[in-house]
């Protein structure tokens, strides 16, 4: 039986671009995330990808093969807000399960959707309706198939703007012609434990035992590919959320102990302002980083169950005192870990000043959402209000609400 239809946007931040200027249509299209001779590609539009470039090509190398190339600098936000575009799109077609990256979505189908035609017909109508109410330019590639795994994979066999349909009789045959590392969940990594074990085509992968894949896995996943593979349905229960975090390379100008602190204390607001959004109290923070040429280093501190942006801007300048003294800081990050949720926590006025400062993080958080977030914000990160802007927006996508992706200078 036919389950989950699986929707992937095809080289979407580069389809993005070329959507939005028509004198990019066509064209080969890069996408970076800085504007230099330095960097890598983030993506690349398929009329690049036919010289060879993609994801991770050295912009020199990629201008190499392809003088044409036309390099733009990536624009976080865009991307996000066309996402939550095409998320409204896709869901008056069918109810959407789960998001899974930026450019990815899983819905489950039900009842008449799981007939053979009827899943068609839905991926149709998803195409049509994203080309009539968005444009031509943002094409997908759907897979339909009995489990999420197959869906995955059945998305990628037709690129650009494909679909494909893979049951339950059509297996393994379907999949004899894939290279292991084309079905989701196999990596390099895992490449060289299959190979160890004398497993070098997928034909080899099906073959073998369940116990054999537990055991080559080194864990469940191994049964759980196992069954995959054969198009069982094993729903997984829902994720919990382990951490909320930023991090941030430092630019050049932001290399000394003051400025790096700034910015520290911005990454920690806005992981403050995520907690609160997603109503969760953390009991654990570490920082962290690398100084040069110190190495890597962080610190961790326990708390008492707390969002507080104030409370947290104290833990993190206690463990500041701890950084290393010497070398310049590099990279920084904060990590707030060991979550619960808000309206679990009893309330325990412990702290006569905690009233007030709830109303003034409420008024904080209402500003913010009014007129956009960084309006307001503790002045200790002012001199750092520039930095970490919305990072480029993979498998976790930013909240506009709580991250400004071009901070304003005041």
């Amino acid at each position: 039986m036919l389950r989950y239809l699986f929707v992937d946007f095809n080289a979407y931040f580069a389809s993005v671009e070329q959507h939005l200027n028509p004198a990019l249509r066509g064209r080969p299209v890069g996408v970076v995330a800085v504007m230099t001779d330095r960097t890598c590609l983030i993506t690349a539009s398929y009329q690049a990808r036919r010289y060879g470039i993609g994801t991770g090509t050295p912009v020199r190398e990629a201008r190499r093969r392809c003088p044409e190339l036309i390099l733009v600098e990536a624009r976080p936000a865009v991307y996000v807000e066309m996402h939550h575009h095409l998320l409204e799109v896709i869901s008056r077609t069918v109810p959407i399960t789960q998001v899974c990256s930026i450019d990815e979505v899983l819905c489950r189908l039900s009842g008449s959707e799981c007939q053979r035609q009827r899943a068609l017909a839905i991926a149709h109508q998803i195409k049509a309706t994203i080309a009539q109410e968005i444009g031509p330019t943002l094409t997908c590639s759907i897979g339909i198939a009995p489990n999420s795994f197959l869906a995955k994979t059945a998305s990628d066999l037709e690129k650009p703007d494909g679909l494909v349909l893979l049951d339950t009789d059509e297996l393994p045959e379907r999949l004899l012609p894939l290279a292991l590392q084309d079905l989701c969940g196999i990596g390099r990594r895992m490449e060289q434990r299959l190979r160890r074990a004398g497993i070098t085509t997928v034909a080899q992968l099906y073959a073998a035992s369940r116990q054999q894949l537990r055991q080559i896995w080194g864990s469940i996943e191994g049964e759980r590919f196992y069954v995959h593979l054969r198009g069982e349905c094993t729903d997984r229960p829902p994720s919990r959320r382990h951490s909320v975090g930023h991090s941030h390379v430092l630019p050049p100008q932001f290399r000394t102990d003051t400025l790096a602190f700034a910015v520290l204390h911005r990454l920690m607001q806005k992981a403050a302002a995520r907690l609160r959004r997603l109503q969760l109290l953390t009991e654990c923070v570490r920082i962290g980083g690398e100084w040069i040429p110190s190495g890597v280093w962080h610190a961790e501190l326990r708390v008492p169950p707390t969002n507080d942006p104030f409370v947290l801007g104290d833990v993190v300048r206690r463990l500041w005192h701890q950084r290393p003294r010497d070398g310049v800081p590099f990279h920084l990050w904060i990590d707030c870990r060991q979550l619960s949720a808000a309206h679990l926590q009893p309330l325990l006025p412990l702290d006569p000043s905690q009233g007030r400062r709830d109303r003034v993080v409420a008024a904080l958080d209402a500003i913010n959402e009014r007129h956009g977030p960084g309006t307001l914000y503790i002045a200790t990160a002012h001199p750092a209000r520039t930095a970490a802007p919305m990072r480029i927006p993979f498998s976790t996508i930013p909240d506009p609400r709580t991250e400004d992706d071009t901070p304003r200078s005041r």
